[in-house]
């Protein structure tokens, strides 16, 4: 299992990154301690991968996990809604046991 970034995800994320003028184009994703549910999703721009980080690439578009986050990220969907109703970054996680109504945080 891996990463993986919908085609409407890298789209977005390929935006922002011409958005960006600080060099910061890796898209680093995360889990954090908090949120609702006990953990949350996090995501952020760096320079480059640290040591020991899973690297993906989609096309242009970089993406890194640190090895304690990626034990909760092995095999989640990150997708990129834009409708009426909502518009942002979606997480399916596989491994979530369930998940706030925000959609931000989860249990295992």
């Amino acid at each position: 299992m891996a990463v993986e970034l919908t085609p409407a995800a890298v789209d977005r994320v390929r935006a922002l990154i011409h958005e960006r003028a600080d060099g910061n184009h890796w898209l680093r994703l995360a889990v954090r301690g908090g949120g609702c549910s006990g953990l949350m999703y996090h995501m952020e721009w760096v320079p480059e991968p640290t040591a020991g980080d899973r690297e993906f690439m989609f096309d242009d578009v970089s993406v890194c996990v640190d090895k304690k986050s990626y034990l909760f990220l092995n095999g989640v969907r990150l997708d990129f809604e834009d409708t009426l109703v909502k518009s942002g970054f979606v997480f399916q996680n596989p491994a979530a046991a369930r998940s706030c109504s925000c959609g931000e945080s989860f249990t295992v």
